[in-house]
């Protein structure tokens, strides 16, 4: 299984999380091309070396008009007027740029529990968050780079250290908030954290938005075999070196997992809104999610709504359950998952390229799936039926599967 580890011992931000991914090979043409699909105006992106407390990391910046004028203004003058952008606003940019599915999503889940923190510091709905700090178009840029390069990268699983907590005060639009920010506390709530005794925000929101929307796993770097290192640096200088690291390579623990079962049983609930809870609870980070029928106390007919997902992500799968369903409780279960070991490739039909995934056990090839999205992608732009593009890749990956040394696993 292809992994990421971040191990923030310094801090994590939207910045320093791109610069680590720049940094262990991802094409800053890449990030370029991916960003400038977005609604956003001029935006430039650069990638730079440089070194802290000794230490070579790479960092990434991100200009546009808004941080111009910011950083442009005299110390002391007041703040340029800036666009004030709502969630929804955000939204609608991400979906016109017309990303990948997969891509798309984790976006939307980033985004909205970025905005679902503000709002519950600031005690009001989801709907009245305006992202009006400076870094409204940096906040989307960071949050499509390294949602749209972790994919590109065929990262299945992501694994992260504990977040360092630092002291102290940090100036943001409301005034004067204490370190660690109040929408990073929010975010890091059912997550690792550790004190640092370092006086500056080490996580920022959008750094804390990323790793706890993504990450499977939390604590010490998994059995992997590494294949690339990264550093990400931070703007600032702090007596410890400001770099976020990441390991990128493949698991070593014969592809098991740790995953968590919640189910409910519910009896007076629309059935049409199964859908709905379904969709929230794949963006809260849910691996898996169905519902069978049952019969309760009674001779009652019922639904049983199960959901499955990493132990990080049981918090906010739980808060999703609550709200959206009639519920009054959730039962839990800690269960251990084979998975195959998985690999993304391209395989060549006369309907283009498709992707599929070819699983792995113990190093050796054992079963291939054609992706639905790229094979809908080419059955809309050929014209082809859908099910006679499934045939194609299904007949190209069983060829893969015959000589299985024509697949890098």
């Amino acid at each position: 299984m292809r992994v990421a580890y971040f191990d923030p011992f310094a801090g994590a931000s939207g910045d320093m999380l791109l610069g680590a991914l720049v940094d262990s090979g991802w094409p800053l043409g890449r990030l370029r091309e991916v960003v400038g699909r977005l609604d956003l105006g001029p935006v430039e992106i650069t990638a730079e070396p440089v070194t802290r407390q000794g230490l070579r990391g790479t960092l990434v910046r991100v200009r546009t008009a808004e941080t111009e004028a910011a950083a442009g203004r005299a110390v002391g003058q007041a703040a340029p007027a800036l666009p004030h952008r709502g969630l929804a606003d955000l939204l609608r940019i991400v979906a016109a740029a017309r990303l990948p599915v997969p891509v798309e999503t984790r976006v939307e889940r980033v985004l909205r529990r970025l905005a679902e923190a503000e709002a519950a510091v600031h005690g009001m709905p989801v709907e009245s968050v305006h992202f009006h700090e400076v870094g409204a178009v940096d906040t989307v840029v960071d949050i499509v780079g390294v949602v749209a390069g972790l994919a590109e990268l065929e990262v299945e699983r992501v694994a992260c250290g504990p977040l360092p907590v630092g002291r102290g005060f940090v100036r943001a639009a409301h005034g004067w908030l204490p370190v660690p920010p109040p929408a990073v506390a929010a975010l890091t709530r059912g997550v690792p954290t550790r004190g640092v005794d370092v006086e500056g925000e080490l996580v920022t929101p959008t750094g804390a938005a990323l790793l706890t929307a993504l990450a499977d796993d939390w604590g010490p770097q998994p059995a992997m075999i590494a294949d690339a290192v990264g550093y990400g640096a931070g703007q600032r200088d702090f007596p410890i070196p400001n770099l976020l690291r990441l390991f990128l390579g493949r698991t070593t623990d014969a592809g098991q997992e740790s995953l968590t079962l919640l189910e409910t049983n519910i009896d007076d609930m629309n059935p049409e809104l199964y859908e709905h809870v379904s969709a929230r609870l794949f963006e809260a980070g849910a691996v898996d999610v169905w519902t069978a029928p049952i019969t309760m106390k009674k001779g009652r007919p019922a639904t049983l709504l199960s959901v499955l997902g990493p132990p990080a992500a049981v918090a906010a799968l739980t808060d999703v359950l609550f709200a959206e369903t009639t519920t009054f409780g959730v039962r839990q279960q800690e269960l251990r998952r084979d998975r195959l070991d998985r690999h993304l490739a391209d395989v060549w039909t006369e309907f283009g390229p498709i992707r599929v995934k070819f699983g792995y056990r113990h190093g050796r090839l054992v079963t291939a799936s054609p992706e639905y999205e790229s094979c809908r992608t080419a059955a809309n732009r050929t014209g082809a039926p859908l099910k006679d593009v499934f045939d194609a890749a299904r007949r190209a990956a069983d060829a893969h599967l015959a000589a299985p040394e024509l697949t890098d696993g």
